[in-house]
């Protein structure tokens, strides 16, 4: 009989699949709880459990998710799995390696005396565990550190944070120090010399930001950027009180937007800052105006009022034309942005020329709803009517003669489009006075309300009885 095999039910489960070459390559020598995570990694992505996060899987085993972002790291560092994003953190699992090897062994006797001195520089604080350690041989042997180099890298993060400090946290500032290439002695010596040297104008930012923590590593790295992408130390504070960023990590995203915008100086990133608050107020106006709801004005501004700005519009102006705009049936963003983008293509820019445009296009408004009326209709102005008065009016036609021209069409059955006939052949027979309107035209008029009046008599004479005396 075999040594082990599975039951008839066992076989007819559903399974989670395991490579043969992570048992025989890896099982034997990897960390008891670090395979435990790797195998219910395996188990939720192959049920197709996606929704899970790092968090979920700390709390079904119990630990932090800290110690589960390391037990990963841990795992990535046997090529086991790959992080693909840190925040939010995503993992990809990956196949294992050539069958009959092994993971790498580390001799940790080549560093003899190497864990005391890295446990003295914790004191009493906490215990160096022998993953840790093991993860620091790992940045001696596999990225190329410096035993002296990786010694003060790690006094500098105690010193920093203090002797309790994580082991994530030390193992990312040395990452950091290797993506610079800083990790020789002579290399850390010269970052830290660096960092050192900075530190008075960290103090200063912190200050700005309201940041009552030392500065860190990372701080040190976000400095770095800001003053490699252009920006000195008066920009950098006018940024995070202009901003009032609480972080470096929104700070770094307020310089990046004024690295786009091009604004690098103090004053600038003032101008900008206040401009785009009145921006976000201008949106808000705007959309009340034309009666949309917006929960968050901040894509309203980036495709609408940045655009209609750089046109050269004003805040009142907009303001009074999302009024207009709302008036005309042009009640949303869109309707009221290809209404500006015809304003801009005729120059109508300048509040002087706007407020004029708005008045008679009004008066315009105003002026249709009689025409309608003289038609017989009750209906809103829709555009056609708007563009059909313009053509009327370049044909030479005054208001009296459109009105003239829509009192006759008032039977028609389309009474706009009669009106656009009429005036279409008064034009071409150089009619623009009502005197010259011929007189047949008049009888027509009063030729058609005489037969309305037969019908209406046909009608009445028909709810009587013709027999009754």
């Amino acid at each position: 009989m075999a040594f082990i095999s599975l039951s008839d039910e066992l076989s007819k489960k559903s399974i989670t699949g395991v490579e043969n070459k992570f048992i025989l390559k890896y099982l034997p020598e990897i960390d008891c709880f670090a395979v435990k995570i790797y195998l219910y990694a395996l188990y939720l992505c192959q049920s197709g459990q996606s929704s899970h996060t790092v968090a979920d899987m700390a709390a079904k085993f119990k630990i932090t998710e800290e110690q589960t972002r390391e037990y990963f790291e841990y795992l990535e560092s046997l090529e086991l799995v790959a992080i693909t994003s840190v925040n939010p953190f995503e993992v990809k699992i990956l196949d294992c390696d050539n069958l009959y090897g092994k993971p790498k062994i580390l001799h940790p006797e080549k560093y003899q005396g190497l864990y005391e001195e890295i446990q003295s520089i914790f004191g009493d604080g906490r215990m160096v565990s022998q993953d840790e350690f093991r993860d620091y041989l790992i940045f001696l042997e596999d990225y190329g550190f410096e035993r002296n180099a990786l010694v003060m890298i790690i006094a500098y993060c105690v010193n920093l944070k203090g002797n309790d400090i994580g082991a994530a946290y030390i193992k990312k500032v040395l990452k950091n120090f290797e993506s610079d290439g800083a990790n020789t002695e002579k290399k850390v010596t010269e970052k830290l010399s660096a960092y050192t040297a900075c530190s008075s104008s960290l103090i200063k930012i912190f200050s700005a930001c309201g940041i009552k923590r030392s500065p860190a590593a990372e701080d040190n790295d976000y400095y770095e950027k800001w003053t490699k992408l252009g920006f000195d130390d008066d920009a950098i504070i006018a940024t995070a009180k202009c901003f009032k960023s609480k972080s470096f990590e929104r700070l770094n995203a307020a310089i990046l937007e004024l690295y786009k915008n091009k604004k690098f100086d103090a004053k600038e990133i003032a101008d900008y800052r206040k401009t785009k608050d009145s921006l976000y107020d201008i949106a808000v106006a705007v959309a009340k105006s034309l009666g949309v709801f917006i929960s968050d004005a901040t894509p309203y501004v980036e495709n609408y009022v940045v655009v209609w700005s750089g046109y050269g519009f004003s805040g009142e102006a907009l303001k009074k034309i999302a009024n207009y705009c709302f008036l005309s049936g042009r009640n949303s963003f869109d309707g009221m942005s290809d209404f500006i983008d015809g304003l801009y293509r005729q120059a109508f820019v300048d509040d002087d020329s706007v407020n004029i445009l708005l008045s008679n296009l009004a008066e315009d408004d105003k002026f249709i709803k009689s025409m309608l009326s003289a038609c017989g209709l009750t209906r809103k102005i829709i555009p056609y009517d708007r563009q059909a008065l313009a053509r009327w009016r370049d044909w030479g036609f005054n208001e009296a003669m459109i009105l003239k021209a829509a009192e006759l069409s008032a039977t028609k059955n389309n009474p706009v489009a009669a009106m656009n006939y009429l005036l279409s052949t008064w034009k071409n027979s150089s009619i623009y006075t009502i005197e010259q309107i011929p007189a047949q035209t008049e009888r027509g008029k009063m030729t058609a309300k005489a037969a309305q009046r037969q019908r209406d008599f046909d009608i009445l004479k028909s709810l009587y009885d013709p027999n009754e005396e």
